[in-house]
């Protein structure tokens, strides 16, 4: 820690002790004690999760709490598309909505957690998209959907 502490320094850099937390991800059955580690006189404290560029692990490398937060805020512009679907908006609009704004929140650092989740929360994240797949595909877009597949079989 002192090697970080003077490579800090040297480049300008300050570290904030009281924000600085741990997590040690030990999978032993018996996971020997480590000691405390103490930055610029301060002792950081341990953490059994944290967020990270918006994803949260937690200590046993499990991605329930991260798919919670995403289905949460995901849940929350779902009402920002019920109400843009009331306005009567293009369906074309919605669509770049449900991308820009929900989709992108269900698919953030998918790539980290994905291979990793369980089924009910791989079904938690479906749900959101079941639900925003109901209020985008009104009967008119069914309809449409419908001439275009006639015409791709002719």
């Amino acid at each position: 820690m002192d090697r970080l502490v003077s490579l800090c320094s040297m480049n300008n850099l300050e570290l904030n002790s009281l924000k600085t937390v741990e997590m040690r991800v030990d999978f032993r059955k018996d996971p020997a004690p480590l000691p405390p580690i103490i930055l610029c006189d301060s002792l950081v404290t341990s953490a059994e999760s944290f967020c990270f560029l918006g994803t949260t692990i937690t200590k046993e490398l499990k991605w329930e709490q991260n798919i919670m937060s995403l289905t949460k805020k995901a849940q929350q512009r779902m009402y920002f598309l019920r109400q843009l679907k009331k306005f009567l908006l293009p369906v074309k609009m919605l669509v770049n909505f449900y991308t820009a704004i929900i989709e992108s929140i269900l698919t953030s650092s998918i790539t980290v957690w994905f291979a990793a989740a369980t089924a009910r929360d791989k079904a938690k994240l479906q749900r959101v998209i079941h639900s925003a797949e109901k209020r985008l595909c009104t009967a008119v877009l069914l309809e449409l959907l419908k001439c275009t597949l006639i015409g791709l079989e002719k």
